[in-house]
């Protein structure tokens, strides 16, 4: 089974859309690979029609957690205070917001399609006012009358129904296609927002390209030591 959609795939997906909203919802996860919580924050005056750009703003929430005798921070593993060292059972949990923010390019396409429908449904703040819910249901449905096929997860195996993440997930492994260099996964790494290019590089194992690479290297050695004939069982 596939871990992801291919190009033929993402066009039929947005074509199965019943309505504007739902295509657009569809078109702009496929085009700037966002996060779905970040297209359901998305406002008019997120939008740059001008300069064809879009501002997101990913809302990370970070639990800190701290010795209740004498205030010293806890890692998850810590059992006792490394500061006093008591055993600690319930260490003091505090919940940090932090917001990013980075500005990432649109298509031209996609803002007119944009632009129609804000002003026809008269929109002047958030653009698409939907549950994350019923954004999960809008893509498996979307994807479910285009007959398109559930997707595997490439670490544990199982068969997943489209989902707005595998939306992301396609847009990056195409990035990586087109330029898996070192500058390229940089660029993709802030066009998605990933703080650890780690996060990034897997994408780029997903595409198949280190597979195929390691994979043609490895050919290559064992044609150069033994040759064909000897491949084929022949003397």
């Amino acid at each position: 089974m596939k871990t992801y959609l291919d190009l033929e795939e993402i066009e039929e997906l947005e074509e199965s859309a019943t309505c504007m909203r739902d295509k657009l919802l569809i078109r702009i996860l496929i085009r700037t690979g966002c996060r779905i919580s970040e297209l359901l924050a998305l406002k008019v005056q997120d939008i740059d029609f001008k300069n064809e750009t879009v501002t997101i703003a990913h809302l990370k929430t970070r639990l800190n957690l701290s010795c209740p005798e004498c205030g010293v921070k806890l890692a998850r593993s810590h059992k006792f205070c490394p500061g006093c060292g008591i055993s600690v059972e319930k260490p003091v949990a505090k919940a940090l917001e932090k917001e990013r923010k980075r500005v990432i390019p649109i298509d031209r396409e996609s803002l007119n399609l944009l632009e129609d429908f804000i002003i026809k449904d008269r929109t002047k703040g958030l653009i698409f006012q939907v549950t994350p819910t019923r954004a999960f249901q809008v893509v498996k449905e979307c994807a479910e009358r285009a007959g398109l096929p559930k997707l595997v997860h490439p670490d544990s195996g199982k068969a997943h129904h489209v989902s707005p993440h595998k939306l992301r997930d396609a847009f990056a492994v195409h990035a990586v296609k087109v330029d898996d260099s070192g500058d390229g996964l940089r660029m993709l790494q802030y066009h998605l927002g990933h703080q650890n290019i780690n996060t990034t590089m897997r994408y780029r194992k997903l595409s198949g390209a280190e597979h195929k690479e390691w994979y043609d290297k490895i050919l290559e050695q064992i044609h150069g030591r033994t040759g064909t004939n000897k491949l084929n069982g022949a003397e």
